[in-house]
Protein backbone atom coordinates (compact mmCIF):
# COMPACT_ATOMS: atom_id res chain seq x y z
CA UNK A 1 0.00 0.00 0.00
CA UNK A 2 1.28 3.87 -0.77
CA UNK A 3 1.97 6.19 1.83
CA UNK A 4 -0.72 8.43 0.89
CA UNK A 5 -3.20 5.56 0.85
CA UNK A 6 -2.27 4.39 4.60
CA UNK A 7 -2.28 8.64 5.99
CA UNK A 8 -5.85 8.70 4.25
CA UNK A 9 -7.03 5.72 6.02
CA UNK A 10 -5.67 7.13 9.24
CA UNK A 11 -7.27 10.39 8.62
CA UNK A 12 -11.04 8.69 7.34
CA UNK A 13 -10.48 6.31 10.87
CA UNK A 14 -10.07 9.27 12.70
CA UNK A 15 -12.30 11.70 11.93
CA UNK A 16 -14.87 8.56 12.53
CA UNK A 17 -13.98 7.76 16.15
CA UNK A 18 -13.57 11.87 16.51
CA UNK A 19 -17.74 11.87 15.35
CA UNK A 20 -18.49 8.79 17.59
CA UNK A 21 -17.02 10.29 20.58
CA UNK A 22 -18.86 13.82 20.61
CA UNK A 23 -21.70 13.90 22.77
CA UNK A 24 -25.16 13.97 20.82
CA UNK A 25 -27.09 17.17 21.96
CA UNK A 26 -29.90 17.05 24.39
CA UNK A 27 -33.29 18.46 23.19
CA UNK A 28 -33.41 21.02 25.87
CA UNK A 29 -30.37 22.34 24.44
CA UNK A 30 -30.58 21.64 20.88
CA UNK A 31 -32.55 25.05 20.09
CA UNK A 32 -30.69 27.99 18.08
CA UNK A 33 -31.73 31.95 20.01
CA UNK A 34 -31.34 34.80 18.92
CA UNK A 35 -29.31 37.18 21.95
CA UNK A 36 -30.84 40.82 23.30
CA UNK A 37 -28.35 42.24 20.80
CA UNK A 38 -30.19 39.79 17.59
CA UNK A 39 -27.44 37.22 16.75
CA UNK A 40 -27.90 33.70 17.12
CA UNK A 41 -26.95 31.93 20.00
CA UNK A 42 -26.82 28.04 19.47
CA UNK A 43 -27.72 26.56 22.68
CA UNK A 44 -25.61 23.60 22.19
CA UNK A 45 -22.53 25.77 23.69
CA UNK A 46 -23.79 25.37 26.83
CA UNK A 47 -23.69 21.43 27.08
CA UNK A 48 -21.81 20.03 29.68
CA UNK A 49 -22.87 23.34 31.96
CA UNK A 50 -25.41 22.95 34.43
CA UNK A 51 -28.31 25.69 33.16
CA UNK A 52 -31.13 27.74 35.11
CA UNK A 53 -33.22 28.54 32.07
CA UNK A 54 -36.06 31.49 33.56
CA UNK A 55 -38.68 33.60 31.83
CA UNK A 56 -38.17 37.20 32.76
CA UNK A 57 -40.28 40.73 32.41
CA UNK A 58 -39.40 43.76 33.67
CA UNK A 59 -42.54 45.30 35.00
CA UNK A 60 -43.35 42.24 36.91
CA UNK A 61 -43.50 42.18 41.21
CA UNK A 62 -40.75 39.13 40.77
CA UNK A 63 -38.58 41.37 38.48
CA UNK A 64 -36.48 41.58 41.38
CA UNK A 65 -35.25 38.19 41.26
CA UNK A 66 -32.86 39.79 38.67
CA UNK A 67 -30.61 40.55 41.30
CA UNK A 68 -30.42 37.37 43.05
CA UNK A 69 -30.11 35.54 39.70
CA UNK A 70 -27.21 37.68 38.91
CA UNK A 71 -25.61 36.79 42.60
CA UNK A 72 -26.16 32.85 41.39
CA UNK A 73 -24.35 33.96 38.12
CA UNK A 74 -21.31 35.99 40.37
CA UNK A 75 -21.29 33.02 42.82
CA UNK A 76 -21.72 29.45 40.28
CA UNK A 77 -20.47 30.25 36.82
CA UNK A 78 -16.95 29.84 37.47
CA UNK A 79 -18.02 25.84 38.27
CA UNK A 80 -20.42 25.86 35.13
CA UNK A 81 -23.48 27.36 36.10
CA UNK A 82 -25.14 29.34 33.14
CA UNK A 83 -27.94 31.27 33.95
CA UNK A 84 -29.97 32.17 30.25
CA UNK A 85 -33.15 34.62 31.05
CA UNK A 86 -35.84 34.89 27.82
CA UNK A 87 -37.66 37.79 28.07
CA UNK A 88 -41.43 37.26 27.96
CA UNK A 89 -44.43 39.48 27.21
CA UNK A 90 -46.93 36.56 27.83
CA UNK A 91 -48.27 37.56 31.59
CA UNK A 92 -49.73 41.14 31.94
CA UNK A 93 -48.05 42.48 29.30
CA UNK A 94 -45.06 43.01 31.77
CA UNK A 95 -42.34 42.85 29.32
CA UNK A 96 -43.27 45.41 26.72
CA UNK A 97 -40.01 46.65 25.83
CA UNK A 98 -37.66 46.20 23.28
CA UNK A 99 -34.76 44.13 22.96
CA UNK A 100 -32.66 47.12 23.52
CA UNK A 101 -34.92 48.34 26.26
CA UNK A 102 -34.76 45.04 28.26
CA UNK A 103 -31.32 45.11 27.77
CA UNK A 104 -30.44 48.85 29.17
CA UNK A 105 -33.40 48.11 31.70
CA UNK A 106 -31.45 44.57 33.20
CA UNK A 107 -27.89 46.52 33.39
CA UNK A 108 -28.46 49.63 34.79
CA UNK A 109 -31.40 48.20 37.65
CA UNK A 110 -29.47 44.87 38.16
CA UNK A 111 -25.93 44.41 36.43
CA UNK A 112 -26.78 41.47 34.57
CA UNK A 113 -24.18 40.01 33.54
CA UNK A 114 -25.56 36.27 32.51
CA UNK A 115 -26.87 35.45 28.87
CA UNK A 116 -30.20 36.87 28.06
CA UNK A 117 -32.22 36.35 24.62
CA UNK A 118 -34.47 37.88 22.38
CA UNK A 119 -37.80 38.27 23.79
CA UNK A 120 -40.02 34.98 23.04
CA UNK A 121 -43.22 33.09 23.47
CA UNK A 122 -43.37 30.78 26.66
CA UNK A 123 -47.49 30.06 26.67
CA UNK A 124 -50.00 29.24 23.66
CA UNK A 125 -50.31 28.69 20.54
CA UNK A 126 -47.19 30.52 19.22
CA UNK A 127 -45.04 28.92 22.16
CA UNK A 128 -41.29 28.47 21.78
CA UNK A 129 -40.10 25.38 20.46
CA UNK A 130 -37.53 25.53 23.20
CA UNK A 131 -40.33 25.99 25.57
CA UNK A 132 -42.15 23.49 24.29
CA UNK A 133 -39.52 20.88 24.90
CA UNK A 134 -39.14 22.15 28.75
CA UNK A 135 -42.91 22.35 29.87
CA UNK A 136 -43.60 18.72 28.32
CA UNK A 137 -40.46 16.78 29.95
CA UNK A 138 -42.38 14.24 32.06
CA UNK A 139 -41.86 14.79 35.75
CA UNK A 140 -41.89 18.75 34.87
CA UNK A 141 -44.25 19.19 32.62
CA UNK A 142 -47.44 21.82 32.23
CA UNK A 143 -48.02 25.15 31.36
CA UNK A 144 -45.39 28.01 32.75
CA UNK A 145 -47.58 29.82 34.69
CA UNK A 146 -45.96 33.32 35.46
CA UNK A 147 -43.06 35.27 34.70
CA UNK A 148 -39.66 34.01 36.73
CA UNK A 149 -40.41 30.34 36.43
CA UNK A 150 -37.12 28.77 36.51
CA UNK A 151 -35.98 25.42 34.66
CA UNK A 152 -32.74 23.85 35.98
CA UNK A 153 -30.84 21.53 33.47
CA UNK A 154 -27.83 18.86 34.43
CA UNK A 155 -24.86 18.79 33.03
CA UNK A 156 -26.45 15.76 30.63
CA UNK A 157 -29.18 18.72 29.72
CA UNK A 158 -31.59 16.82 31.93
CA UNK A 159 -34.55 18.83 32.93
CA UNK A 160 -33.72 18.09 37.09
CA UNK A 161 -35.80 20.76 38.84
CA UNK A 162 -38.57 23.27 37.84
CA UNK A 163 -39.09 26.28 40.46
CA UNK A 164 -42.47 28.09 40.54
CA UNK A 165 -41.84 32.17 40.03
CA UNK A 166 -42.33 32.84 44.09
CA UNK A 167 -39.27 30.59 44.87
CA UNK A 168 -36.07 33.05 44.99
CA UNK A 169 -33.22 32.44 43.66
CA UNK A 170 -31.12 32.55 46.64
CA UNK A 171 -33.31 30.17 48.60
CA UNK A 172 -32.18 26.65 49.91
CA UNK A 173 -34.17 25.04 47.59
CA UNK A 174 -32.20 26.51 44.60
CA UNK A 175 -28.57 26.68 45.66
CA UNK A 176 -29.24 23.43 46.88
CA UNK A 177 -30.34 21.41 43.74
CA UNK A 178 -27.82 23.56 42.07
CA UNK A 179 -24.68 22.80 43.60
CA UNK A 180 -26.16 18.67 43.47
CA UNK A 181 -26.23 19.23 39.71
CA UNK A 182 -22.93 21.06 39.89
CA UNK A 183 -21.45 17.90 41.82
CA UNK A 184 -20.88 20.08 45.41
Amino acid sequence: MKVASVLAIAVLVTATIAAQEKPRVPATLNFTMDSLAGKPVNLARYQGNVVLIVNVASECGYTPQYEGLQALHKKYAGRGLRILGFPSNDFGGQEPGSNVEISEFCTKNYGVEFDMFSKITVLGPGQSPLYRTLTSTPGFSGNVDWNFEKFLLNREGKVVARFKSHIEPLSAEITRAIETALGK
